[in-house]
């Protein structure tokens, strides 16, 4: 299936999802590309936001706001969620998953790439709308989103509720 159309599926079933990308077995490479193109989309996602913070405040340019944001999110990130991954299978673990380092990677990774067209609605909403309630209920949204097809790929993938 293409990634699209796992994103998709995502959203609709997020268990029966990573059902099936778990059953392409263990892929570390597959699952690092899925991290990176999840990363390089929300850092895309930024530009809007960063454009309209460097024409409101000219005291830090557009580019150097640009950088940081590249070093952020495509150098430190990927780091950050390596260790989130982590986290999430020893507590796992704790509550009796049986899971795999794999599986847990996967399902973090995968959730993020799965929310990143939202990502991206929140970046042109807070480039061209800026703060206020539409960009509340798109970070809302966002969020509610990302916890729930994380949690659900993360118990798909450590092993509960399955028969």
């Amino acid at each position: 299936m293409s990634v699209v159309r796992n994103i998709v599926a995502s959203w609709r079933r997020p268990r029966a999802a990573m059902r099936a990308l778990l059953a392409v077995g263990q892929r570390e490479d597959r699952a690092l590309v899925y991290l990176m193109l999840a990363c390089f989309l929300i850092f895309v996602a930024q530009w809007p936001r960063l454009s309209r913070e460097a024409y409101l405040d000219p005291e830090i340019p557009l580019e150097a706001r640009l950088g940081a944001a590249l070093m952020g999110w495509m150098f430190l990130a990927p780091l950050f969620f390596y260790g989130m991954a982590a986290l999430s299978h020893l507590a796992s673990r704790g509550f009796g998953g049986t899971g795999t380092w794999y599986g847990a990677r996967l399902a973090l990774f995968w959730a993020l790439l799965a929310v990143s067209p939202v990502w991206l609605l929140h970046g042109l909403v807070a480039g061209f709308i800026g703060a206020g309630p539409a960009l509340g209920v798109v970070a809302t949204v966002l969020s509610v989103a990302f916890l729930a097809i994380w949690l659900l790929s993360l118990a798909e993938a450590e092993g509960f509720g399955r028969a």
